[in-house]
């Protein structure tokens, strides 16, 4: 009996994609550290990059989360 049992995250029928194989996979396959989701469908979990791109361009271009230039500052 092994000492320590290897645990798996997430559940079939969650949809994942791995960023090391460039693949989407069901359920737990690789390291949580290797990929994205879960997602609720294979086409979403396909998409993965794509939505990744568009979420890092919300992010990037929200006034939210820049720092106000110097002379806007409060000191």
């Amino acid at each position: 009996m092994p000492l320590f049992k290897k645990r798996t995250v997430g559940k079939p029928g969650e949809w994942y994609y791995c960023l090391e194989h460039k693949k989407v996979e069901e359920g737990p396959e690789c390291p949580g550290k290797d990929r994205f989701g879960p997602y609720a469908s294979r086409s979403e979990a396909e998409r993965a990059m794509e939505i990744a791109r568009e979420r890092n361009l919300q992010w990037e271009n929200d006034p939210r989360w820049h720092d106000a230039p110097a002379s806007e500052r409060d000191d």
